[in-house]
């Protein structure tokens, strides 16, 4: 495969949704497109948002940004909710009258809080919230992960801008195999 298709595929999969870690995109879809750390191969099953944002509102009222960032920080990073799963679950739970819409001084800014209808489901959210099932082992091992796909994109980059036509082309390959034995590891049965 020349280093162009695969640069090319390599866009396709980044705009797809497909080729980022595990747990999605930064900043994107949160646990992705079903694969991750639910369903198979023993992972436990995707992070409720509803529970999350109750138990996050339990606590005080935010606003919605406020609460993804929250949600990764509670993580390590190993869960951030887009904001096209959070801004949806915030409207519903606005629609059920479980929460109210306040702005700010500014009224540039939707902040939410709990109403009084809203507080025993909060209540139980906060009980056992969704982020909880995150383990510090499992966090650390997020940014383990992170961290050496990180690095392994500095190396990648420096290849690109100062590396031979030769060099790059043998980058891609690495690339190739790379993914293709990341792919194998998700399909070993336990």
């Amino acid at each position: 495969m020349g280093f162009r298709r695969f640069w090319a595929d390599h866009e396709a999969r980044m705009r797809s949704g497909f080729g980022y870690p595990p747990f999605g995109p930064p900043g994107g879809h949160g646990f992705g497109h079903g694969h991750g750390r639910g369903g198979r191969h023993g992972r436990s099953r995707r992070p409720n948002v509803r529970s999350a944002v109750l138990a996050l509102l339990h606590e005080r009222p935010m606003h919605g940004y406020e609460m993804i960032q929250e949600l990764d920080s509670r993580t390590g990073g190993a869960w951030r909710p887009s904001p096209g799963s959070v801004y949806p679950t915030l409207q519903l739970l606005e629609d059920e009258g479980l929460i109210a819409t306040v702005t700010d001084g500014t009224g540039s800014r939707k902040r939410f809080e709990l109403t009084e209808a809203g507080r025993p489901e909060a209540e139980q959210a906060s009980q056992a919230p969704p982020w909880a099932e995150f383990a510090p082992e499992t966090i650390n091992s997020w940014h383990e992960i992170r961290d050496a796909g990180f690095q392994a994109m500095n190396a990648l980059r420096q290849v690109m801008m100062t590396g031979t036509d030769e060099q790059r082309e043998r980058a891609a390959q690495v690339l190739d195999e790379t993914r293709r034995k990341l792919y194998a590891i998700l399909a070993e049965t336990e």
